[in-house]
């Protein structure tokens, strides 16, 4: 079932809007286990639901090392 491991949404039942619409992902927070995610409705900007990815490489680098660049004095 490799096939359906990166699944997303792209139509979901908006509450307000009351019909199936469009979404946007929305990056959250980036976890030491994944990313967590946030469908938006593109019409009213409702949120209709969550998504944590895991297993995938963060969105933001890791910081630096403590005691500034490596090099550098």
């Amino acid at each position: 079932m490799e096939q359906f491991k990166k699944f997303g949404a792209t139509h979901l039942l908006c509450p307000k809007c009351n019909v199936a619409m469009p979404v946007r992902e929305r990056l959250l927070l980036v976890l030491p286990d994944g990313e967590l995610y946030e469908y938006v409705c593109s019409r009213c900007g409702s949120s209709m639901g969550k998504r944590k990815v895991t297993g995938r490489r963060p969105a933001f680098p890791p910081p630096p090392p403590p005691g500034g660049r490596p090099g550098y004095m």
